[in-house]
């Protein structure tokens, strides 16, 4: 029987991939023959997206390939990095080890995916909550009093004139700024395939205060513990540094770590290259990577460097978010305050003067 080799692709979580190498990687270190754990998981499997995968790969195995080559076709759904440890591990005789290694990697990655989106709940629900309040007073509040004001032969305040001008506005051309904003993001989004445009666009990110500390440690962290698993899994070093900037969604370490391998490949050191990007690679990592070099010691330097950063991740976070709640509790209540003395102040005006 002759296997299409045409590629698949199947969206698969974080959890998802850590749950199919975990679950392997226990029944082949119980002994269960790998043709037979595949059909195991495939009768125990409760994602359908995995069915159609699992049902490939037990025609694979049995047409006498590896399991690399049964995950080829879905190389998009597990990523570079997931294939080649599994590859090696086949060649190695390890694949229960490997798989052991790659389900702990993506946990690993999975829990530092979730302390950087934890940090960005609180700010986002004090954006939700402004853009709340105000279009609450902006389009419900502020209509049923402006008929009021019109009707005076008084000169309203200034930030008043402001908001009856902006819904004015909005209500000529409301459609047309919807539209405008939803094609700049579409627009934004294409343009990001363009890879000049977002290498630039990562390149600036990286630059932004607080934000970018927290991106470049994210990424070493990523680096350093991708790196470990594959240079322990038995990868070579040009090999395993290609591997790992495909790990990247960051353009600026895709290009970094590609120019990387290429001089590892003519026999420099990794670390003598990535010093010379130290505004992407900190000096501590240099430093390790240098020992670990000149030691023999570079899977362990990099096991250390990469927890080292994860504690950093931690730090950064903390003061993202010491940074970013004061900023935006004030854009809180400038945008609210304006909105609420555009409407309190001409009514408390109109009160004075009856009241005199």
């Amino acid at each position: 029987m002759t296997l299409s080799r045409r590629p698949t692709h199947v969206r698969l979580s974080l959890q998802e991939r850590i749950n199919f190498a975990r679950h392997l990687s226990i029944m082949i270190k119980a002994g269960i023959p790998l043709f037979d754990a595949i059909k195991i998981l495939r009768k125990q499997i409760s994602s359908k997206k995995l069915i159609p995968l699992l049902d490939h790969l037990v025609t694979t195995i049995s047409n006498g390939q590896s399991l690399a080559d049964g995950l080829k076709p879905y190389r998009k759904s597990f990523g570079e990095f997931f294939l080649s440890i599994v590859q090696v591990g086949e060649a190695s005789g390890t694949l229960a080890e490997n798989l052991l290694y790659l389900a702990e990697e993506l946990r690993k990655r999975k829990a530092l995916h979730g302390k950087v989106r934890s940090a960005m709940i609180y700010p986002i629900i004090l954006l939700v909550m402004t853009m709340v309040i105000t279009s609450f007073l902006t389009f419900f509040v502020f209509p049923k009093v402006m008929p009021i004001f019109s009707s005076l032969n008084v000169e309203l305040p200034v930030t008043t004139q402001m908001l009856i001008s902006l819904l004015s506005f909005l209500r000529a051309y409301g459609a047309w700024v919807l539209a405008g904003f939803v094609a700049l993001i579409i627009a934004y989004r294409l343009l990001l395939r363009v890879k000049s445009f977002k290498w630039y666009t990562d390149r600036v990110f990286l630059a932004l205060p607080a934000v970018g500390r927290l991106s470049v440690d994210v990424n070493v962290a990523n680096f350093t513990r991708v790196l470990g698993v594959l240079l322990k899994s038995g990868v070579k070093i040009v090999e395993a540094v290609i591997i790992a900037s495909h790990t990247f969604d960051n353009a600026v370490y895709q290009q970094a770590l590609v120019a990387a391998a290429e001089h590892v490949r003519k026999g420099e050191p990794l670390g003598e290259y990535l010093r010379k990007e130290k505004k992407i690679f900190p000096p501590i990592l240099t430093a390790m990577i240098e020992v670990g070099e000149n030691t023999g010691s570079l899977e362990e330097n990099l096991f250390y460097i990469s927890e080292y950063y994860v504690d950093e991740v931690d730090n950064s976070i903390k003061n993202l978010t010491s940074f970013m709640e004061p900023f935006f509790l004030l854009v809180m209540g400038i945008v609210v305050g304006f909105v609420a003395l555009s409407i309190i102040t001409p009514i408390y005006s109109l009160t004075q003067s009856i009241s005199n």
